[in-house]
């Protein structure tokens, strides 16, 4: 988990983003003036710093003075100016990402999770472990050499998998290898408003339709410089289908209500966990996107074809449940044997959910195969 210092001039926002992330188990210090983070510096150096610009005793800028010997492994700039990248870029330097009020908690989270994961050290576990990713079988390492691969081009990328095989896990992973800019910024497409699809996904201008209130930054500008990744993007409606394919050819998105279009470089990666050539058949996917989308497709291996790693799993998600709840479980030799024989349906997603289950059940510690 990560060490987070948020420094804004407005306590509520402030302290409420603190007991966002301490909800999620990040260590979180929330100041409101330039003084008070020198201090917070002082007493424990973040590995992540959430910095608003305009304070009350100074700009936040003011604090970089503090970096010459050692500076935060991830700095985000809050801000409710959008322009102000191109403004103060050179003065804030390489690795600086930005947010534009109002924030939404899971974009935040995800970007301060992808700092608090396995840093990617091939020597780590010897191959064991590959970011987020966890498992040292054939078909894995197979999994790591495609994402080192096409990690460092703009490619876009189609990750086809069951649920629960962690195609996100793999997006973020080609987002950190990749060194870009920005932030990854990730969307169920499942999730997103029918009536509102366009407005989340490329923004609109203010008073372009009842309730636009003010104007609106959608996923695609958000994540300029960075990584969009559309999960489940069988779900997203035909009609935006037909939208993102004119923004992938040109690298345009028009907000709703504007007249000129904005120039944005995310690169796109794309989930789904159907078989793409029926969902083409069904209409439910566009052929022309499916061959757009299809640069360089990777398919996740499910977890029964890669029955070795179970163990290693095992091990992990306990590692982790220990962890967190400062207890020191086990698991059986005979629980290991009962995994093994499991189809797993749910792939590694179940596999990790049956593990925090038995940790809890487990009244004496040891995590034992389930009764019949």
């Amino acid at each position: 988990m990560a060490n987070v210092l948020i420094v804004d001039d407005e306590p509520d926002f402030a302290s409420g983003i603190a007991d966002y992330l301490r909800l999620h188990k990040h260590t979180a210090v929330s100041v409101n003036t330039i003084s008070s983070a020198r201090d917070a510096l002082s007493a424990r150096f973040p590995e992540v710093l959430l910095l608003d610009l305009m304070l009350p005793d100074g700009n936040g800028l003011e604090l970089f003075d503090e970096f010459e010997k050692k500076r935060p492994r991830k700095i985000v700039i809050i801000t409710g100016n959008s322009g102000i990248k191109s403004l103060i870029g050179g003065v804030a330097g390489d690795g600086v990402s930005y947010l534009k009020k109002p924030i939404e908690p899971r974009t935040l989270l995800s970007l301060i999770d992808a700092e608090a994961d396995i840093p990617f050290d091939e020597t780590h576990n010897e191959s064991a472990h590959f970011g987020t990713l966890v498992g040292e079988s054939e078909v894995m390492q197979e999994l790591y050499q495609k994402i080192r691969q096409v990690a460092e081009t703009d490619s876009t990328v189609f990750i086809q998998g069951e649920s629960g095989t962690g195609k996100e896990l793999v997006a973020d992973a080609i987002h950190r290898l990749s060194k870009r800019s920005g932030k990854y910024v990730p969307v169920n497409c499942g999730g997103l408003t029918r009536d509102l699809v366009s407005s989340q996904l490329f923004g609109h201008e203010k008073g372009s339709f009842t309730g636009a209130n003010k104007q609106h930054q959608g996923f695609f500008e958000r994540a300029d410089d960075g990584t969009l990744f559309l999960d489940e993007i069988t779900e997203m409606p035909l009609e935006m289908q037909a939208h993102l394919l004119r923004v992938l050819e040109t690298g345009k998105v028009l907000r709703v209500g504007a007249e000129t279009e904005i120039p944005v470089s995310a690169r796109l990666i794309a989930a789904t966990n159907r078989e793409p050539i029926e969902a083409v058949r069904e209409g439910n996917l566009r052929e022309d996107l499916y061959f757009r989308l299809g640069v360089f497709p990777i398919v996740l291996p499910p977890l029964r074809d890669r029955i070795g790693d179970i163990e290693l799993l095992a091990q992990h998600f306990l590692s982790e449940f220990n962890k967190k709840n400062n207890t020191n479980h086990t698991i059986s030799t005979d629980a290991i044997q009962s995994m093994m024989k499991h189809s797993w349906p749910g792939n590694v997603r179940e596999l990790m959910h049956m593990v925090n289950r038995a940790c809890i059940e487990a009244d004496d510690g040891v995590i034992q195969p389930p009764a019949h």
